[in-house]
């Protein structure tokens, strides 16, 4: 009989809307389903989403969540432990959590749970210093669409990256034909397992809140405006 398993190796992948997140998991866990590793994803989404076909397509177990009117970040962290469990339940040794990545100052990220940022390098140099925690915290960040720009873009880029995460690995993978992730491979397969999500914390505070338009408010003016409001001087 099997022992049934308690924990599993967890990771979170985060980054900018159409930067390759999807690929990159795709192209990164293909070999490694080759040896027998049961390997689970998660989407979390803000309105709508169709990764979930390119997982079942590639015969992985997904399930996918939209936040709809919520915040993606926080509509990630009620459900993270639930997504977890599936994934312990469901027998996997390998779950890979997909955030949306919506929002720069917010970050799915977890203190003791490998963190990875994707960027596109198609984005431009400066988008390095505009991205906030989920690039900053990252213990890994992937460099995507490396092929489509120039070697003096790359190295630009690889740079601006190290000067906002000095301490992450920094690897470049093409997500179409997965060239460059055999060292991502060993960073998922390295990555700590957990059992339990209780009493982990964000690597990251999540945006501040609460404030009349997160609470349906649709006015324009001061009189509607309550809670955490922050205005510019332009006297």
């Amino acid at each position: 009989m099997v022992p049934e398993k308690t924990s599993l190796r967890l990771i979170t992948v985060a980054g900018p809307p159409s930067c390759g997140k999807t690929s990159v998991v795709l192209r990164t866990v293909e070999s490694m389903q080759e040896r027998n590793l049961k390997i689970g994803v998660v989407k979390f989404d803000c309105l709508t989403s169709e990764d979930q076909h390119r997982y079942n397509h590639a015969g992985i177990p997904v399930k996918k969540g939209l936040a709809g009117g919520l915040c993606p970040d926080h509509f990630f962290i009620a459900n993270i432990e639930q997504a977890l469990q599936w994934g312990i339940r469901s027998g996997f040794d390998l779950l890979i959590i997909e955030s949306a990545g919506l929002c720069n100052r917010c970050s799915p990220h977890i203190r003791g749970v490998l963190a990875v940022c994707v960027i596109d390098q198609l984005s431009g140099v400066h988008t390095p210093r505009k991205i906030g925690p989920m690039l900053k915290s990252a213990d890994v960040v992937v460099l995507t669409k490396g092929d489509i720009v120039s070697q003096a873009e790359r190295e630009v880029f690889s740079f601006r990256v190290r000067q906002v995460n000095a301490r992450a690995a920094v690897l470049p993978v093409n997500g179409l034909t997965g060239q460059g992730n055999l060292l991502l491979q060993k960073h998922f397969q390295n990555a700590p397992l957990v059992a339990s999500l209780e009493d982990y914390k964000l690597r990251f505070t999540m945006p501040a809140a609460l404030c009349s338009y997160c609470l349906g408010e649709t006015r324009i003016g001061p009189d509607c405006q309550i809670g955490n409001v922050k205005t510019m001087d332009f006297s």
